[in-house]
């Protein structure tokens, strides 16, 4: 197939300074969990990136020096010279598929807790840092040597940056977090010399290090400026109104203007709270104000949509985080006319998790996502099959559907039987949540694969039992069967049943995603799961007129979300509605009528009336079919079964990204060699220093 004309606009070359881009995919800087902890695995996902036709692929932010870490954040450093060597394979490794290199340097600042380097944080005014985990640690005021230190640190490193090859060579001011943004919002800066109180002064450090860094570098990389629009503060922060003028007083300085939102909470919002795009409101107008180009993100997975962005003139690049990390190979699916193919990002942030529990990262629509060096997986192409012998799958649900289409794209012979009318598994169910429909993509995009697999036969309506399989054609059978939320009560909190009186009135989130919504009644939510669905069952009840009380053990709503940086809007939207909420409280028991609930601290025990109670705990694998059929391992050979497999939520209950990553594995691992104990993954080991 060939590009539709329609998106030429979107691989016209744009010169950035002295470096010109081939077109206008641009892989804004995101972290990935992998920083100076797996470098080689940090430049493969880059450069899988630059494969998939990104004209500018960035790092993520770069530690600039000592005295500001952010651990336990685990970021990319270029701290010395020593530095350089990790920092160039991944500028490398981006360059052989002919994309420009990126490096975001940063200063943390008031962000950076320093509990590696155990250096006094530093900031433009004398505060407690200002982190993710409320850290008791306090930055002290910068003296004007300190801002000459910084100046001359800041330049170091941008010659280190132009050193270890890097094109475009970025001063952070964006999302609350360096101090860049520290300096010019009035939230954190109450400076009484040139360096604070109006807005030019406030600007003057970020003016002084873009002229010192185009000195430096700007004769070979492109130096732009990575801009937080505001705040959403009103006039308590940095403002747009600040921003356009800022954009006025430094216009043709940055050879870019990258814009976003402060905080990170902001700019990356989850589907749930923001559609694709949301940011263009904040975008108006910015563009008028400069001659440089302007990048600025949304989200974007829809190339129509990105190319009226750059046609109408509002941006001249189209930057994505999220969308290139469940398809890093988006451009070139535009070039080549396979749109349809696009492997859209549902917004989970799932990614951004892998930041915030310092692991590799990961995505829910992309398994392949920072295996590409550990595994050597690739996110569109695979090994072709090992062995004449045919697979039955049976479950159709993320796990089932992604091994379906990674062994059909192997070229095996596929069997998919799903018991249910419908492909999709939780994911069908879940979609039909308040604000999950975006996670229907997970479904569509596999379900799509399919049909273009004509070596895949699918089955619905097909509940298979162990008796069938003992007398099938099916050597290799693998169980991807899912899971059912219990009714028991069992989860962090109890491991062992809730004491329930008889008559008493139970729900789970399968009864109530099967339809059964008690309209109108007084329901208690209790949430011991701590991810996202008990608050999504809050919302959908009190959407059907039920009074709902949500009720967790935990001192704050969907602890787990605070990963995903949605925990602060769930816990908003929930008050907004009128669910009442009761933290850090107990379910003891439940009666026909009510529940008894205690102090997590104190144990004191108070009565809250309720109809019914929403039992939101934890998951039981469906395993049936599979214990049955180990429990007739003697019969295999008779029936020529050489393998019985399973995986996913069938294997262990976790996310729908655990499930896709299983089925993925299962397709990747078939008829591979036994590695026995072995690490099934590669790792970088830090080199032992000379003991001297």
């Amino acid at each position: 197939m060939a590009r539709d004309p329609r998106y030429d606009v979107l691989f016209e070359p744009l010169e950035i300074g002295p470096v010109v881009t081939r077109n206008r995919f641009y892989q804004v800087p995101h972290c990935n969990g992998l920083g100076y902890r797996d470098p080689t695995a940090n430049a493969w996902l880059r450069k899988t990136k630059a494969e998939g036709g990104w004209g500018v692929v960035c790092t993520e932010q770069v530690e600039i020096h000592h005295t500001s870490d952010i651990n336990p954040f685990i970021e990319l450093r270029l701290w010395d010279d020593s530095d350089i060597p990790m920092l160039a394979r991944i500028a490398d490794k981006i360059h052989e598929h002919e994309a420009l290199a990126g490096i975001e340097l940063a200063y943390n600042g008031l962000n950076g807790p320093n509990f590696y380097g155990r250096e006094v944080p530093m900031a433009p005014t004398a505060f407690p840092i200002a982190s993710f985990t409320y850290d008791p640690v306090s930055a002290r005021t910068m003296d004007l040597e300190d801002i000459r230190n910084l100046r001359r640190w800041h330049k170091a490193a941008a010659l280190r940056g132009k050193q270890a090859g890097y094109d475009i060579v970025y001063l952070y001011a964006g999302h609350a977090l360096g101090f860049f943004h520290h300096f010019l919002s009035r939230r954190y800066n109450f400076r009484s010399d040139c360096y604070g109180g109006t807005l030019e002064n406030r600007a003057r450090i970020l003016k002084e290090i873009l002229i010192e860094t185009k000195e430096a570098v700007g004769d070979t990389c492109a130096v732009p400026c990575r801009l937080s629009i505001s705040e959403l503060m009103g006039s308590a922060g940095l403002e747009k109104a600040e921003t356009e003028d800022l954009v006025g007083l430094l216009a043709e300085l940055p050879d870019l203007w990258d814009f976003c939102l402060a905080g990170w909470e902001n700019d990356s919002q989850t589907s749930r709270f923001a559609e694709e795009g949301f940011q263009e409101e904040h975008l108006d107008g910015l563009k008028q104000l400069t001659t440089r180009p302007v990048v600025g993100v949304g989200r974007y997975t829809s190339p129509d949509r990105m190319a009226s962005l750059v046609r109408s003139g509002k941006l001249d690049l189209i930057g994505c985080a999220r969308p290139s990390i469940a398809d890093p190979f988006l451009p070139a699916k535009v070039e080549r006319g396979d749109v349809d193919d696009i492997r859209e990002c549902i917004g989970c942030n799932i990614c951004v998790s892998g930041d915030f529990t310092m692991s590799p990262i990961r995505c829910t629509q992309n398994p392949t996502m920072g295996e590409e060096w550990r595994k050597g997986w690739h996110p569109e192409y695979i090994r072709k099959r090992e062995s004449d012998k045919p697979v039955l799958l049976v479950g159709a649900g993320p796990a089932g559907l992604e091994a379906a289409q990674a062994l059909g794209k192997r070229r095996y012979e596929v069997t998919l039987a799903e018991a249910t009318r419908e492909l999709g598994g939780r994911v069908s169910r879940e979609c039909k949540l308040p604000g999950l429909e975006a996670w229907s993509r997970v479904r569509d995009y596999r379900v799509q694969q399919l049909h273009k697999l004509p070596n895949v036969e699918v089955y619905l309506e097909s509940e298979l039992d162990a008796n069938f399989l003992l007398e099938g054609e099916f050597p290799r059978i693998a169980i991807a069967t899912g899971s059912r939320w219990r009714r028991d009560g069992v989860g962090h909190q109890w491991t062992t049943p809730i004491a329930m009186a008889p008559g008493t009135r139970i729900a789970t989130p399968d009864d109530l995603m099967d339809g059964n919504f008690p309209d109108g009644k007084s329901v208690l939510v209790w949430d011991d799961d701590h991810y996202y669905m008990a608050g999504v069952l809050a919302e959908a009840l009190r959407r059907r007129g039920c009074s709902v009380n949500y009720v967790t053990p935990a001192t704050e709503v969907s602890s787990w979300t605070k990963n995903t940086m949605e925990q602060f809007e769930i816990h908003k939207r929930l008050l907004t509605m009128g669910v009442k909420i009761h933290l850090s409280k107990n379910l003891m028991s439940v009666d026909e009528d009510h529940a008894v609930l205690s102090c997590m601290f104190t144990g004191a025990e108070a009565r809250l009336a309720t109809d019914v109670t929403a039992l939101v705990t934890s998951r039981s694998p469906v395993n049936e079919l599979y214990d049955e059929l180990r429990a007739r391992s003697e019969e295999w050979a008779d029936a020529g079964i050489e393998s019985v497999a399973v995986f996913g939520d069938a294997e262990a209950p976790a996310t729908i990204a655990h499930a896709v990553y299983a089925g993925r594995r299962y397709a990747e691992e078939l008829d591979a060699p036994p590695i026995g104990d072995a690490v099934p993954f590669k790792r970088e080991l830090a080199e032992l220093a000379p003991l001297v």
